[in-house]
């Protein structure tokens, strides 16, 4: 760790004005950002009656749309680095803004495209690269989200500023999850099919539009400006930088993007569906509590970053995650009346989201911040957020108690890096012990 990098902010002060309406129009953007990313999924049943031949099988149908879905995740890696790489080079803001306009367009667009019984296999190509263009938004919102609002505000609120944008980013799949419910029940299969699925996407557009317009009154990060105004700006390839200097900062990312991805995919994501399909017990209403409680602990982990440290923090949500989902996988079966309390629990322990962009964003210099978080953080999640779910359900196959031993898993993953953040030489830190 001999290079470890230093973290850069703005000296000690108490939240203004600025760092409130910067959180604001951040947290907005990246859950209307996530609303339009996720929407697609809750529609995925609709769309593949729409955009494939009426003889193809339901179950080829159905893959083809998930694989249209999967598309955005594997633009993210590549559209991230590109946008970081400017980010590092010509400002934050202004690939802030872009990114949010190249989701909102493609989202509209979606809500428009005419279907296969109009244009043939023209339409499902028109998706895929919608698809592409919204992963390549989404690979340089989030992390360009959490470098602009880190940059923006004091040391000691990084962690609050961090968690805050994540309960954004996660209110934006529970609004995604109301809309979808509200279309559902007030429009009949017929007019879903005929014109109501184009909804939620043009909803997600404009509303999208209307947030880059709101980004123009943002300002450019005091820590982008001053490396600008000393001519400190990475003379290079950023991502070159990155892989050549700062390899620890990437695998600690990654190692805590990886935590990310299995509490988000798992306990929010896929385990309704597996309560369902292994006990058949229908978990709809209470994952949208445990959501709830997701944004609520996001905002609360942040702001023990910011008092406790970011190992203990990490250590204490790991920990709460790990023993919280275990004894609900364990428990709910048998007795399914505990459900709601016990998933508003494990939402609570998933807001250990708001504790990772703590940890990662200042683990590597501001001339290279963007690109290395980027990197870190996008191919992560396309490696472990592609790979979980094919490893969780290929092990429920031979043991249905699997998914609680994967998140058990994570949790000690999460209290080893935390561990390591605590021990490590005060000479050799990385800069997330920096407060």
């Amino acid at each position: 760790m001999a290079n470890a990098p230093q973290y850069d902010a703005a000296p000690s002060r108490p939240l203004s004005r600025g760092d409130i309406k910067v959180l604001s129009l951040s947290a907005l953007g990246g859950a209307l950002e996530f609303y339009d990313f996720i929407i697609f999924v809750y529609f995925a049943t609709v769309i593949g009656h729409l955009f494939f031949p009426a003889d193809m099988p339901e179950w080829l149908r159905m893959v083809q749309t998930y694989g249209i879905f999967a598309a955005g995740y594997l633009a993210r890696p590549l559209g991230g680095i590109i946008m970081a790489h400017f980010g590092d080079l010509l400002g934050r803001k202004r690939m802030f803004t872009l990114s949010i306009f190249m989701m909102s367009l493609p989202t509209l667009l979606i809500g428009c495209l005419p279907t296969y019984d109009t244009i043939g296999y023209l339409a499902p190509l028109l998706l895929v690269l919608m698809r592409i263009l919204q992963g390549a938004a989404v690979g340089g919102e989030v992390p360009g989200a959490w470098v602009f609002v880190t940059e923006h505000v004091s040391r000691k609120h990084v962690g609050l500023a961090c968690g805050t944008l994540a309960s954004g980013l996660v209110a934006g799949i529970l609004i995604g999850s109301i809309i979808s419910a509200a279309l559902k029940s007030s429009y009949s299969a017929e007019a879903m099919n005929a014109y109501a699925w184009r909804i939620p996407f043009i909803i997600g557009g404009v509303f999208g539009f209307l947030s880059v317009y709101l980004r123009r009154y943002l300002e450019e990060t005091p820590v982008f400006a001053e490396l600008r105004a000393k001519k400190a700006l990475n003379d290079g390839l950023p991502v070159k930088r990155v892989l050549s200097r700062h390899l620890d900062s990437v695998a600690l990312s990654m190692g805590v993007t990886w935590i990310l991805t299995g509490a988000i995919v798992v306990s929010i994501l896929m385990t309704p569906s597996l309560l369902q399909s292994l006990y058949g017990i229908d978990a709809s209403l209470a994952n949208v509590w445990a959501i709830v409680f997701v944004v609520l602990g996001c905002v609360v982990s942040g702001w023990c970053c910011d008092k406790l440290g970011s190992g203990v923090t990490l250590m204490i949500w790991s920990v709460l995650l790990g023993i919280s989902y275990w004894v609900m996988m364990h428990t709910v079966p048998e007795n399914p009346d505990m459900l709601m309390p016990l998933y508003c629990l494990v939402g609570f322990g998933v807001g250990i989201v708001g504790v990772v962009p703590t940890v990662a964003v200042k683990s590597f210099p501001a001339a290279v911040r963007f690109t290395g978080l980027s990197f870190s953080y996008n191919v992560a999640y396309a490696i472990f957020g592609g790979f979980t779910p094919i490893a969780v359900s290929s092990l429920i196959a031979t043991y249905p108690g699997s998914p609680a031993y994967y998140i058990a898993g994570l949790a000690l993953l999460g209290v080893l890096i935390g561990l390591f953040l605590l021990r490590a030489p005060s000479g050799q830190r990385l800069a997330i012990m920096q407060h």
